[in-house]
């Protein structure tokens, strides 16, 4: 017993290192029965997570004084113990109180809510460009810096996951970033309105046809980042995931000479093959009836 009480800091510190190593091993997805967001792979979903603290904090206050306020006039002022009902009709400093305290609590939310909005609207010193187009149902990246080059990025198939691929998550091409790097993202789309979206990267952007929205993302550690489409745009809506590798900038120039060769047969522009949607049977297959003599671009 001795032994073990002389070692229990030591198993307290394992233990504690080996759940925190987990979570550092999920913090690039989703994972299930998550309470709060992914934990922040970058400066603007830091910022994100302190103005949630913040907005968490005050309403956590708020309803534990409403709470408070109702059970004491629940308890003080019943028929029982007033069984001639107050005439008052206004007192002013209560409705001067419930005017102005609401709004400089609105005041202490909107301050930080506006420094973010314009945090995260562009950076003025982009280490590169991505451009990125929505379709019906797949991304396509564009590098206009490296090369001008450009790739579609297709949800894998159930039928082709490979051990430790992420069903409905992992793609056959994923966007490559340097790590450390501010990246401007421009969003656009072919057809309809999708939704650019990385939860641990704090980066949500619409994408709109004939618009061209701005933003950015900066990744601070190696690793793969998950996403997903986060506008209703049609039948395979959930097969538009967002596949995101950081990697150091050696690794990231060696990928982008490797990537100019690679899709410079196809002129800058996504593989025919590469750029067809997939069919609802392919992803869940037996959920829906999909005749094979069907083209999978009649499905949009």
């Amino acid at each position: 017993m001795q032994h073990l009480l002389r070692r229990s800091p030591a198993l307290i510190t394992t233990f504690l290192g080996t759940v925190m190593a987990a979570g550092a091993a999920l913090a690039d997805q989703p994972h299930n029965w998550a309470l709060g967001m992914q934990p922040a792979a970058g400066p603007i979903a830091a910022r994100i997570d302190t103005l949630h603290d913040l907005v968490l904090g005050i309403i956590t206050v708020i309803t534990i004084f409403v709470a408070a306020l109702l059970g004491v006039v629940m308890y003080r002022f019943n028929a029982k113990r007033n069984p001639v009902p107050s005439q008052t009709s206004h007192n002013t400093v209560l409705e001067v109180a419930w005017t102005v305290i609401p709004v400089l609590i609105l005041v202490v939310i909107a301050i930080p809510s506006f420094r973010l909005v314009y945090f995260q609207d562009r950076t003025h010193d982009g280490a590169l460009t991505v451009k990125v187009t929505g379709h019906q149902w797949y991304w396509e990246y564009g590098y206009p810096d490296n090369g001008n080059f450009n790739f579609s990025s297709n949800v894998i198939p159930d039928s082709d996951l490979k051990p430790g691929q992420l069903r409905l998550l992992d793609v056959d091409e994923q966007m490559v970033v340097p790590v450390g790097k501010d990246i401007r993202i421009l969003t656009t789309s072919a057809d309809v309105i999708h939704s650019f979206f990385i939860p641990s990267v704090g980066v949500q952007r619409y994408a709109i046809p004939g618009r061209t929205i701005e933003t950015w993302l900066r990744i601070d550690k190696p690793g793969v980042y998950y996403g997903e489409c986060n506008q209703i745009c049609g039948t395979n809506h959930s097969a538009m995931p967002i596949a995101i590798r950081a990697v150091t900038e050696a690794e990231f120039t060696a990928w982008a000479t490797q990537a100019k060769t690679k899709y410079a047969e196809n002129g800058g522009e996504p593989a025919p093959a590469a750029g067809a949607p997939i069919t609802v049977a392919q992803i869940r297959p037996g959920s829906a009836q999909v005749p094979p003599s069907v083209p999978a671009g009649e499905l949009r």
